[in-house]
């Protein structure tokens, strides 16, 4: 074995690395909560191909039921098809930042999760209507309704990409966490009633899946924020309550209805969004009606109020639900921080 060289004075120490920056590598765990649901995920894992897709008999439906059901589910891919690139991104930034092992790794486990669920819409949709959401030639003007909804659905989604990747890097984890937890709050609320709701059983048992994966997304949240929140400053907490304001608009979109004066939407989107719904609706897929949706909303943000409030951050007015609160300005694209 050859001898090991000394140099005369000790060994030279490494340069420091630059920050941030994903060295020098460490696994320190501070939050043991946050260890024990990485494990569960690990064991939790499913493959959307394994759902019975061969049962999703396109024939079973009318082709207004189809089309209606595609939308759905391209609405829906809004937010999910998101999902992937916000949180690989954001784990990306939690090993730039030297965030402890445990968060890097629940980071990991939510944009895994976030891509079965894309999947599940990419899935449904080339069963029902191939070429879907944007890849086909529409025919009727109900056809045609449909396709360029998602087109203004999906220029919306880019506004918001646009901000969050301006976002990620300067906001502080207890304002990015809080856009998190609305997220996850909403996304265990939508399905669970989908869930509940739905007629079919491939899509009974996709959204009971993709609810549990949400359920432990927002416990991920909830622990990070319960160690996060305490000591918060005034302006984070001013920060936090337009957060919550900008979560419920950009949100509305799936679970409810959009909100005038942000969404860049021609004038005859509502309308036709409506009907095309009801024809998911129709079909059997649960979608929830109007009152349902907004009641759906409001017991989500109520569970939302409590949370903040227990650390001193101020709840936004929610007009559209009439919930009282702090009023928050009419929002720019950058103030949104999208995650579903």
């Amino acid at each position: 074995m050859a001898d090991l060289t000394v140099p005369e004075g000790g060994f030279w120490p490494a340069p420091a690395v630059p920050q941030p920056n994903i060295y020098p590598m460490e696994w320190r765990v501070e939050t043991e909560k946050l260890a024990a649901i990485y494990e569960k995920s690990k064991r939790m894992v499913w493959n959307p191909a394994d759902l019975p897709w061969d049962d999703l008999d396109p024939a079973a439906f009318t082709t207004e039921q189809r089309l209606g059901i595609m939308y759905w589910f391209s609405v829906l891919a809004n937010f999910d098809a998101s999902g992937p690139a916000v949180f690989a991104r954001a784990t990306i930034q939690a090993f730039e930042k030297h965030e402890e092992d445990p968060v890097r790794k629940c980071f990991f486990s939510i944009t895994r999760d976030e891509m079965n669920h894309e999947e599940c819409c990419q899935r449904a949709i080339a069963r029902l209507w191939p070429g879907g959401p944007l890849d086909w030639t529409p025919v009727t003007d109900l056809e045609k309704a449909a396709h360029n909804n998602i087109g203004w659905l999906y220029h919306n989604g880019g506004r918001y990409w646009t901000g969050y990747n301006s976002a990620v890097g300067k906001y502080t984890l207890p304002v990015l966490f809080t856009s998190f937890m609305m997220g996850e709050m909403a996304a265990s609320t939508l399905f669970r009633g989908m869930a509940s709701g739905t007629r079919h059983p491939v899509f009974s048992e996709m959204f009971h899946r993709i609810g549990r994966d949400e359920s432990r997304h927002l416990q991920i949240c909830m622990t990070i924020l319960d160690k996060e929140w305490p000591g918060l400053t005034d302006d984070t907490r001013t920060l936090i309550t337009r957060q919550l304001r900008a979560g419920f608009v950009f949100l509305s979109m799936i679970l409810w209805e959009p909100p005038d004066g942000f969404w860049e939407l021609p004038p005859y989107f509502l309308a036709n969004h409506r009907v095309l719904m009801g024809h998911a609706r129709d079909a059997g897929l649960g979608v929830l009606s109007y009152d349902e949706q907004a009641d759906n909303w409001r017991v989500a943000m109520a569970k939302i109020r409590v949370i903040v409030q227990r650390w001193g951050i101020e709840f936004p007015a929610i007009p559209e639900l009439d919930i009282d609160g702090v009023q928050v300005d009419v929002l720019d694209p950058d103030d949104i921080i999208p995650v579903f």
